[in-house]
């Protein structure tokens, strides 16, 4: 039988109609879709006269085949189906292949029947049946049953309306994440060109550095200055915290402690005609606290060693606020540690710093490092002695064979058995001959 469309007038009350309060979306802008399969015509205009009264808009089928044809096209909301439709399919086979279309709409199925059975009612819901109107179809027991349907179908509608808004919302943050991430892998290159990638050759010695920060950028920083031809500075600093706010503050420290123009060096003092001395390094860590803490607004502080050193004769000063020791390693492995310890800087206005003096002696080295070094977890979670980390550290400079940068971190690599090490690595080593 040829597919007849019955449009079903607005009821004078709504106050049952199935779609009032319907939520945002689709089902609140259009009428909901009924869809009444019967092999009977007089049975499809009984179901359809118990629907009079409610603002929807219905069509009939006169069989499972021209109801699966009608749903692919139309989506309906409901579709009411009698159970035995001789000779076609019946109707838990036509809920059965609508289920498998996909057709994108879910559309709440009430079979239609006279079986009680419960075998019958499991069948029906195997099939993918969501309720039953026992026959003679009594009106007020299928309009009560399509309001719970169509409740049930705008609850998924907010539900699905919920999850495409979430959905926009994941791929607004992914954007935004895939655009924090291309400035911060910018800002790690920014960061590690504060730092030479290769050694550098000077006339009595040959500098190494590493920079390796935890995440894309960290709070460690390796640097060095030019004061005389036979002179230099070299500093190893190690900022609170993590992240950008941290590696921030470390571009602000190579500023201070900048080697392009000395003028602007915190370090140096230089005259008129730009001949330039050291500072005592004390004097530089309070010159440096004092400036954190009233020029920069931030609650992070930061550890740092510098070291003056005068290449020809091996004399050097030296600051250590909160940084560990450096080491003294000669050829043969031993080592030393420098320093006389003291506070970070930016904690405390007005804080001091003692100077000490120290000798290098030829062929020994003078190795600057981070605490993300000699703090590193061992792989049994055990932190490693300051004494053994020392001995190891030695071990790097002295068979490193002109790459210390991959001898130290190939080596913290099989020491911890870590990838990615819990903090940044950083170290500045002085090779004299």
């Amino acid at each position: 039988m040829e597919e007849i469309p019955i449009h079903a007038s607005a009821a004078a009350d709504t106050a049952d109609s199935p779609v009032t309060g319907a939520g945002p979306g689709e089902a609140a802008r259009r009428r909901r879709r009924i869809l009444v399969v019967d092999d009977s015509a007089l049975q499809r205009r009984l179901v359809i006269a118990a629907l009079r009264g409610l603002d929807v808009e219905t069509r009939e089928a006169a069989s499972g085949e021209q109801a699966l044809i009608i749903s692919r096209g139309w989506l309906p909301d409901v579709i009411i189906c009698d159970w035995m439709m001789p000779p076609g399919i019946p109707g838990p086979e036509v809920c059965r292949r609508l289920r498998a279309l996909a057709l994108g709409r879910y559309s709440y199925f009430i079979l239609v029947t006279s079986k009680s059975a419960k075998e019958d009612i499991a069948e029906g819901l195997d099939a993918g049946a969501d309720d039953f109107v026992t026959k003679p179809v009594n009106r007020a027991e299928l309009q009560a049953r399509l309001r719970a349907g169509l409740r049930i179908l705008e609850a998924e509608e907010r539900l699905l309306g919920q999850n495409r808004k979430l959905r926009e919302t994941l791929d607004e943050l992914d954007r935004l994440y895939q655009a924090v991430d291309r400035d911060l892998r910018e800002a790690r290159k920014l960061q590690l060109s504060l730092v030479p990638a290769a050694p550098v050759q000077l006339e009595a010695g040959t500098l190494h550095f590493v920079l390796e920060p935890s995440g894309h950028v960290g709070g460690d920083l390796v640097g060095w200055f030019g004061i005389s031809p036979r002179m230099i500075g070299l500093y190893s600093a190690d900022v609170s915290g993590h992240g950008v706010g941290s590696a921030l503050l470390t571009a602000r420290i190579a500023a201070y402690l900048s080697p392009a123009d000395p003028r602007y060096n915190i370090a140096l003092l230089c005259d008129g005609d730009g001949n330039c001395r050291p500072r005592n390094p004390a004097e530089t860590a309070a010159l440096l606290n004092t400036r954190l803490l009233e020029d920069v607004e931030t609650d992070h502080y930061f550890t740092m060693a510098l070291a003056i050193l005068d290449l020809a004769t091996g004399e050097g000063r030296l600051v250590q606020a909160g940084h560990p020791p450096p080491l003294a390693i000669k050829a043969d492995g031993t080592w030393r540690m420098l320093g006389e310890g003291g506070l970070p800087i930016g904690l405390i206005e007005g804080a001091s710093w003692e100077e000490s003096r120290f000798t290098l002696e030829a062929g020994e080295h003078l190795l600057l490092h981070s605490d993300g070094i000699t703090e590193c977890p061992l792989p049994d979670g055990r932190y490693p002695e300051e004494e053994d980390m020392a001995t190891w550290l030695a071990a790097r400079v002295r068979e490193h064979g002109g790459d210390f940068r991959a001898a130290l971190l190939s080596g913290l690599h099989r020491l911890s058995g870590r990838e990615q090490f819990p903090d940044d690595v950083s170290a500045l080593l002085l090779e004299r001959p």
